[in-house]
């Protein structure tokens, strides 16, 4: 049997979307731990539709994500899309969808001041809204370096998956 591709995975957690926040987490200056902050980047260039913009905005959260965390209120998303370098003993590049109530055992993130188990317990009370988490394998998170190949593409990957899985499920209601 075929594995799911990512886009049709996060099609499945984002079922019943309204709005979908997508908070980037990350030090660009170290760097594969940038991955969540490219994804940003990219999510934040067209061609995306008017109708899809108005429900997928991305944040850009690098260090301190938690002080975005007022402005993701804002917004009412039903569902945040948290993606950030997450060390899983993986190959490279590799990407995983992390329920967040499994953070604290198989991925670790540790280049932020705010634990990603925290903030994801967090926006779930406050906001009442559905957490997913994008954790993708660093190669390195060396201050100074360049993002690798594997890890660049990733982050491509993961900003196609999420433009498709939200531009996608509209256009099917």
């Amino acid at each position: 049997m075929p594995t799911k591709s990512l886009k049709t995975l996060l099609g499945e957690r984002l079922s019943g979307e309204r709005r979908v926040a997508v908070l980037g987490i990350g030090s660009e200056l170290r760097a594969d731990d940038g991955a969540g902050m490219l994804v940003i980047e990219m999510l934040d260039k067209p061609p995306v539709s008017k109708i899809c913009s108005s429900k997928l905005r991305a944040f850009a959260g690098a260090t301190a994500p938690e002080t975005l965390t007022g402005e993701i209120r804002r917004f009412k998303p039903s569902h945040v899309v948290m993606v950030d370098t997450a060390e899983m003993g993986e190959k490279p590049g590799t990407i995983l969808l992390l329920k967040p109530e499994l953070l604290g055992g198989r991925a670790t993130f540790s280049t932020h001041t705010m634990p990603a188990e925290i903030l994801s317990n967090y926006f779930r009370k406050s906001i009442k809204c559905s957490i997913t988490v994008i954790g993708i394998q660093p190669k390195s998170i060396e201050f100074g370096r360049s993002m690798s190949k594997s890890v660049r593409g990733a982050a491509k990957e993961v900003a196609d998956a999420i433009k498709g899985a939200v531009c996608d499920i509209q256009k099917v209601r």
